[in-house]
């Protein structure tokens, strides 16, 4: 089927391009609450997934025997600019476990903002592994393979008992079916498994509901979640969508970005998960359809708090190069005239 236009973006009066995808809303016992496109179409979620996979951090043990605090498990859910205070938690993390930056297997690279990058380039310096975005997630893996008394050499391998434990977390919480026909590498290193928007709105509607989860899992999830509401920077960092949102919602949704268009939300209220996929995996897409979604089911108004952010994030200027609007990135009409209920 083609899927519907999600996101429109205009010059002028004229629409330039559009961005087609898929939407899931759905509630912990697995009804659907909204929907567009083919939600059981599978996709790779990416990084969206990383407060699932940051459930074993806990439920290990290991977060409570290291001391660790929200700053701490936001990271362990994170893809993160790379700025000093992401590098400088997750280093501690390492530490308190009696590991360092060398047993990360994530990879390096330059962190996201061109300050950060220049900084690094004045000084003569290359980039770490500390600085990759999934580098507090891969702390939190080494941190549970000490609590879990596992040799954490290869812990990217799916075989490895850290990483098994990471995978089973996912599929429990999805009910997504986990496979090598399924089964690809995301850009950390470690196994990422295709799951359709629907599956993937449903593991984050029980994530914050609960539903089906034993009452240890269910602690554990909303640590997290709590976790990212206090330390929303943690998640994200400076100009970040995931950051400004939680900051302007003040735990009122989890947001989380994963790579190729995809983007969900939990929204505890509610009792409901939202799943996005845009089919050409642009982000500038994926964030304004999510702000507009987000809107929409927290009916945020004029007289709101999260009003400002969350319109500024929903409806994007395109400016020339001298600074002046010349267009938009904006929601469109599917998207607008979406039914909830």
């Amino acid at each position: 089927m083609t899927e519907p236009v999600l996101v429109e973006v205009t010059r002028g009066p004229v629409v330039e391009s559009h961005h087609r995808g898929a939407i899931a809303v759905v509630d912990g016992d697995g009804r659907l609450v909204a929907a567009l496109g083919d939600i059981d179409r599978p996709s790779f979620p990416r990084s969206a997934v990383k407060p699932f996979q940051a459930l074993p951090l806990i439920e290990s043990g290991a977060a409570d025997r290291f001391g660790f605090g929200e700053a701490e498990l936001a990271l362990a859910m994170a893809s993160h600019n790379g700025e000093a205070r992401h590098l400088a938690v997750a280093r501690s993390m390492l530490a308190r476990a009696g590991l360092d930056e060398g047993c990360l297997e994530c990879g390096p690279h330059w962190p996201n903002r061109m300050d950060d990058q220049a900084a690094l380039h004045r000084a003569g310096l290359k980039p770490l592994r500390l600085h990759n975005n999934c580098s507090g997630k891969h702390s939190g893996f080494l941190c549970t393979c000490v609590a879990m008394g596992v040799e954490p050499a290869g812990y990217v391998a799916a075989s490895h008992p850290m990483m098994a434990e990471v995978i089973a977390a996912g599929a429990a919480l999805t009910g997504a079916p986990i496979g090598q026909d399924v089964c690809g590498t995301d850009g950390c290193s470690i196994p990422t498994f295709a799951i359709s928007p629907r599956h993937l709105a449903h593991g984050f509607a029980r994530f914050v509901t609960g539903v089906g989860l034993g009452p240890e899992r269910a602690r554990a999830a909303e640590r997290i979640r709590l976790a990212a509401a206090a330390e929303p920077f943690m998640v994200a960092g400076t100009g970040r969508f995931c950051t400004r949102a939680m900051a302007a919602l003040g735990g009122r949704a989890l947001v989380k970005t994963g790579a190729e268009g995809v983007f969900i939300a939990a929204i505890k209220s509610l009792g409901v998960g939202v799943a996005l996929k845009i089919d050409d995996g642009a982000a500038r897409a994926s964030e304004v359809a999510m702000a507009n979604l987000l809107i929409k089911l927290l009916d945020i108004g004029p007289d709101d708090p999260a009003y400002a952010e969350l319109t500024a994030l929903a409806r994007v200027p395109i400016n020339d190069w001298n600074g002046k609007p010349v267009g938009e990135v904006r929601a469109a009409e599917a998207l607008t005239g979406l039914t909830v209920g």
